[in-house]
């Protein structure tokens, strides 16, 4: 069994708990927590289900020093030195928060960082981190001659139950000059260029040297109802953020993102279409392709609650929010894969191809009385 250790129980960190427990190749070795009142919480009881013996820790020493062969890394926000001190420990790492295509000089320093402790690091998730760059270039092997490549998320935002990272981090509510300027596109562009980069050289696309950001805002035309209470009429209810390789000014490559409070009451009067919340690939070329994700979106605010798992944090509708399940699951079912990769930092473009497993009442060690000798 490879054993893993979760780094963080928000909304993903809990998911990957309940995954990790589900797949029949891992075991669960521990848990980091931020919160004092986790400790020593059974990591079963904090996820509403039976406890499994493994509590929860604010000790990073302790679980650094924990015998586990792998740490899923997903804290709020990422922290370059104590991702250092995992790979350090000897633990490869699967992490939601970056690393899909580091730039040559930080994929330098990682590769040596691993090679030094043999480990892996590798980065996934879900938008960026699979559907922005690891989907569309599949779907760009049944096509010649492509000329063009768009990964683009269509999401209402009212269903995302995290108030403070809708108001202080994608700048809900205030003003179309205070989110736009906000540095919102440069600090996800550390995710989207990578997407970006990875399929022009996947390609073999020689890009203009710098990429087209670009950022727009529509406001509130009446009050809205959303996570982080009535947007009035006149505040940012709505953005819309592109990423784009250009070859002498024409896109080529295009990671972008909608984020709607609904469609009712924006100025200018977007709307999501008639295929409502998804996940869009276009590949163009011989032949063309056009590919719609559904079922990744919240399509209510009570969706944590219709069999979610139980959390005394508050945050069960984002636990439960289809996106972040599955950002978790994708994380977790790269597990085993990265941990018999080579020591070094390794993309989509380095490892096989990666598939999730079977829910456990599937599996043939539960049906090997049934099931034919093949």
């Amino acid at each position: 069994m490879i054993r893993v250790i979760q780094w963080a129980t928000g909304g993903v960190g809990r998911a990957a708990i309940e995954t990790i427990l589900d797949h029949p190749e891992l075991e669960l070795a521990g848990a980091w927590v931020h919160g004092a009142d986790k400790v020593g919480t059974d990591l079963g009881t904090l996820i509403g289900r039976d406890p499994i013996g493994v509590a929860a820790s604010t000790d990073a020493e302790a679980l650094l020093a924990t015998d586990a062969d792998c740490v899923l890394y997903s804290p709020l926000m990422a922290d370059g030195k104590t991702l250092r001190a995992i790979l350090a420990s000897g633990k490869n790492v699967v992490t939601p928060l970056g690393w899909f295509y580091p730039d040559a000089k930080q994929r330098e320093r990682y590769d040596a960082l691993c090679r030094e402790h043999g480990v892996t690091l590798h980065g996934t998730g879900i938008h960026p981190g699979g559907i922005t760059e690891k989907i569309p270039l599949a779907l760009t092997a049944l096509s010649g001659s492509v000329t063009a490549v768009r990964a683009e998320e269509f999401s209402d935002i009212r269903t995302y139950a995290a108030p403070d990272v809708v108001r202080y981090w994608m700048k809900f509510g205030g003003t179309p000059e205070e989110a736009t300027s906000s540095g919102t596109a440069d600090a996800l562009g550390s995710g989207y260029r990578q997407s970006v980069y990875m399929i022009a050289d996947a390609l073999g696309v020689d890009l203009d040297p710098e990429l087209r950001v670009t950022h727009e805002a529509a406001v509130a035309t009446a009050p809205i109802e959303s996570p982080i209470g009535v947007i009035e009429p006149g505040q940012v209810a709505a953005q819309r953020l592109r990423w784009q390789g250009t070859v002498d000014g024409e896109p080529v490559i295009t990671a972008a993102v909608n984020w709607f409070m609904g469609e009712a009451a924006l100025d200018p009067p977007w709307e999501f279409g008639a295929a409502g919340e998804r996940y869009e690939i276009e590949i163009a070329g011989d032949p063309g392709s056009f590919t719609t994700i559904a079922g990744m979106h919240a399509h209510s605010r009570d969706l944590g609650a219709q069999g979610g798992a139980a959390d005394p944090g508050g945050s069960r509708a984002v636990e439960r929010h289809p996106g972040i399940v599955a950002t978790a699951a994708h994380c977790v079912n790269s597990i085993p894969y990265v941990v018999a990769a080579d020591p070094g930092v390794r993309t989509y473009l380095d490892l096989p191809l990666t598939a999730g497993r079977a829910a456990p009442h599937l599996h043939r060690a539960h049906r090997s009385d049934r099931s034919p000798a093949r």
